[in-house]
């Protein structure tokens, strides 16, 4: 079977139409992943991905035969600069010493640019997973409580979750020990 990124050409040529589709009767894009993959059963995400890598081997002559009069392109990624970061996360730590959410924080930042805030929230998730030392080390500068990293909070939610399953079991064993003992009592001549 021939793929492409590893989906079958047949597979392919379905969502680019899918897509083609669906821009021209004014859905976005983001509504388009969502509803391909729930059809077809992908995450919404992993078809973004596919979508995109697509794009970029217009080379490929299968793929351009495919793409050939859909006007379909993807748009420029811009990453943030290093003085772009830092400026984000002092307005962003600023928001949060106020005692917002991280995301009203970046809301408030971004003045309602809905590609700028979801740009900045990516941004802010893979600081806090890829340098958290960076993030509370401006925190710290900022006078913010300390930010958690992704990889702590997940195990804080661990551990409390096992604490509450433990819990459980003791709850059990202890009422397992007292129906024994009250059976016991019972049981013993006076």
């Amino acid at each position: 079977m021939n793929k492409i990124n590893g989906y079958t050409e047949e597979e392919a040529t379905g969502l680019i139409e899918y897509i083609y589709s669906g821009k021209n009767a004014g859905k976005t894009l983001s509504y388009l992943f969502e509803t391909y993959g729930r059809e077809h059963s992908r995450a919404k995400g992993s078809v973004r991905n596919y979508y995109y890598a697509f794009l970029k081997k217009r080379d490929d002559g299968r793929v351009s035969r495919i793409l050939e009069g859909k006007n379909l392109s993807a748009g420029k990624i811009r990453p943030f600069s290093e003085e772009e970061t830092d400026e984000m996360l002092r307005k962003v730590l600023a928001e949060r010493k106020k005692g917002l959410s991280v995301r009203r924080a970046i809301m408030n930042v971004s003045g309602g640019d809905e590609k700028l805030m979801l740009r900045m929230q990516n941004k802010y998730r893979n600081l806090l997973k890829k340098q958290p030392e960076r993030v509370e080390r401006a925190a710290r500068e900022a006078g913010v409580a300390e930010e958690k990293s992704l990889l702590q909070r997940r195990l804080e939610r661990e551990i409390d979750a096992l604490y509450s399953r433990l819990a459980i079991e003791l709850r059990q064993e202890n009422e397992r020990l007292r129906a024994e003992l009250e059976k016991l009592r019972s049981e013993k001549p006076e």
